[in-house]
């Protein structure tokens, strides 16, 4: 191990000279003074004063090599639609994508909101939006209109660009209507104009006169524009991706352009192996972080064709990713444990019936990869399976093996080492110290964070700081809100939240968030939600409330109506994503002596442990009342 340790080494204790040197793969329009500038700690800024743009990197710097590959290709199960464009077609799309935003009178800084399905013109207006310098904000299309509001409300986009409809296991969801109300929602905060692609998938929208625009009569209009690069400085804010939290209101994860470029393109040598003219199959989609990093601007950034694919691992058929693999030439693949969990319920034959020869490896990402579902794989495909720790926050792995800088071992259970860049240390929650080989302790980073980490969160410097830096009073280090071991190698496990964060299928959902939306239902007095272990998902949302009305409880029928209405309304408030699995009803909660509901020991009797320290508990009843609605 001796030549990471060497290399991780020198990017902790040398991080100038280090990324300076890494900083060369991607193209500057001015040279940047300042490799770290690190004078207002936490906050940093890479390759201060240097000037460049994303999607330049992404597009147009590859015209002169490669403009007859393709870059972009597009499969969507649902559908039926196949495309592919070129590195010279992607450019046309979206230098005219971002022609008609121009037109529309977005510029440097402008936010523009992305609330859409699967489709290439997704990925046109992510690279539009930033070849003009402004910042986008992708939502993903399974929020419902309220998530969507409170995101319009925070970002203040000009422009909302939109689809008809998606479409999910053959089924159409609307995305126009909720549009509609969540600009309603937003009140002064709204989008000026909504540009709608329509796939002709639900009923012909209403289109308010004045604000909606159809894209394909203004892709006609300016078929012959083309936007030119706004160069900007490294430290720009690229796009803002919000992300759940402890409080009710997501936070928006600001990432900067120079930084997230090169940190990007040094992930696909040292850690995905990945070439230029080969393709990239992410399986993630553009709403969360790991389709901005993996499906749109790591593969493109290196030259890559990205696989964008719309559908379900098991739709037309279980083989349906397999296929792709085959007929693309895939190299790398990225997917989530849930979804090899999905495929393993299935018959093996689909992983042989087709050509899997050009895949070099498969990594997982989104939640800890469990030894079954790893062991399984990895004896099916027999290729290395390399597990992914990262956040949201982060932008790229924190966490994994480096096999582009020297072949190691994997460790079932384990994501691995700490990545070049990321002074990564097990802190004790209490005293802040390093814990040793063995115990559990907090993932943190010592700051300062490297390139492509958020910059902070959008327009709260503050919140920034109190949300990441201030779980250890006497050290400022950046928090994961993660557990996790650490063996004699080196090697990290991870063990779950330390807050109120529940991953569901690789998707971080905030059980405040989720709190919110069940006492919206006029029936409901009090509610706890906690994530609970499902060998599926990782984890499920269970609710816990007590109802206004507790007669209720004596009637089967009423009580089981009950529990459709609030899951119901979760699903109108957050969209179905956040459904609760169980809307338990109990007479009373358990509580501290100073009012705090027992979260972690109501999760314990969720699955089926021991509740833990009591010793605060105020009065036993509702530790038992929980304890025998789960029993139930």
């Amino acid at each position: 191990m001796s030549d990471y340790q060497e290399f991780h080494r020198r990017s902790i204790e040398q991080p100038e000279a280090f990324w300076g040197a890494e900083a060369a793969r991607i193209h500057w329009h001015k040279p940047y003074t300042q490799v770290l500038q690190y004078d207002n700690p936490p906050f940093r800024q890479w390759f201060a004063g240097g000037e460049t743009n994303l999607c330049y990197n992404a597009v147009d710097r590859h015209l002169a090599e490669r403009a007859e590959q393709a870059a972009l290709i597009y499969v969507s199960s649902e559908t039926g639609v196949e495309q592919s464009y070129t590195y010279r077609q992607l450019y046309e799309e979206v230098s005219r994508f971002a022609a008609i935003m121009q037109a529309q009178g977005v510029g440097k800084g402008d936010r523009v909101l992305i609330y859409m399905p699967m489709i290439p013109e997704a990925i046109f207006a992510m690279l539009a939006t930033v070849r003009l310098g402004a910042i986008h904000s992708v939502v993903f299309g399974g929020f419902a209109s309220a998530s969507l509001a409170t995101r319009i409300e925070d970002a203040a986009p000009k422009l909302l660009i939109t689809a008809d409809a998606g479409m999910r296991g053959g089924k159409v969801i609307a995305y126009k209507s909720l549009v509609d109300e969540a600009m309603e929602l937003a009140g002064s905060a709204a989008a000026d104009k909504v540009i709608l692609v329509n796939r002709g998938l639900a009923e012909a929208p209403m289109m308010k006169p004045g604000r909606d625009l159809d894209y394909a009569t203004l892709r006609e209009q300016h078929w012959n524009d083309r936007a030119e690069v706004e160069w900007v400085e490294s430290n720009h804010p690229s796009y803002i991706l919000y992300t759940s939290g402890t409080t009710g209101k997501p936070k928006g994860v600001q990432r900067d352009t120079g930084g997230y470029a090169v940190a990007l393109a040094s992930t696909m040598e040292y850690i995905y192996g990945g070439k230029p003219g080969e393709t990239y199959f992410s399986t993630s989609d553009i709403g969360w972080v790991v389709g901005h990093s993996y499906i749109v601007y790591a593969p493109l950034i290196s030259g890559m064709a990205t696989l964008v694919y719309e559908g379900l691992p098991i739709r037309p058929d279980p083989g349906i990713w397999w296929q792709l693999v085959e007929k693309y030439r895939a190299t790398v693949m990225f997917s989530a444990p849930t979804a090899l969990r999905v495929l393993k319920k299935q018959d093996p034959e689909w992983l042989h019936k087709y050509d899997l020869s050009s895949l070099r490896a498969l990594f997982l990402a989104g939640e800890p990869l469990d030894e079954p579902t790893a062991e399984w794989i990895s004896s099916e495909l027999k290729i290395p399976v390399l597990d992914n720790y990262w956040q949201t926050e982060t932008g790229w792995p924190m966490l994994t093996v480096c096999n582009g800088v020297q072949p190691l071992p994997t460790k079932l259970g384990s994501p691995g080492l700490p990545v070049y860049g990321y002074n990564v240390k097990l802190l004790n929650e209490t005293t802040g110290e390093e814990v040793p080989v063995g115990e559990k302790g907090v993932i943190a980073v010592i700051p300062p964070l490297p390139p492509g980490c958020m910059s902070t969160v959008w327009r709260q410097d503050e919140r920034f700081i109190s949300t990441y830096f201030s779980l250890f009073q006497d050290r400022k280090v950046y928090s994961s809100f993660d557990w996790g071991i650490r063996d004699a190698d080196g090697y990290f496990t991870i063990l779950g939240r330390t807050d109120d964060v529940i991953n569901v299928a690789g998707h971080r959902l905030g059980t405040r968030e989720i709190e919110e939306a069940v006492s919206g239902h006029a029936a409901i007095a009090e509610v706890a939600v906690v994530g609970v272990h499902d060998t599926l998902k990782g984890q499920v949302p269970q609710a816990f409330a007590v109802l206004r009305d507790p007669s209720v409880l004596k009637d089967p029928e009423k009580k089981a109506a009950l529990e459709k209405e609030v899951i119901a309304k979760v699903a109108s408030q957050l969209g179905a994503i956040a459904n609760p699995a169980r809307v338990y009803f109990v007479n009373q909660l358990p509580k501290t002596r100073s009012g705090k509901v027992l979260r972690r020991s109501i999760q314990a009797l969720a699955e089926g442990r021991d509740p833990g320290d009591l010793t605060t508990l105020d009065d036993p009843t509702g530790l038992e009342q929980v304890r025998e609605a789960v029993q139930s």
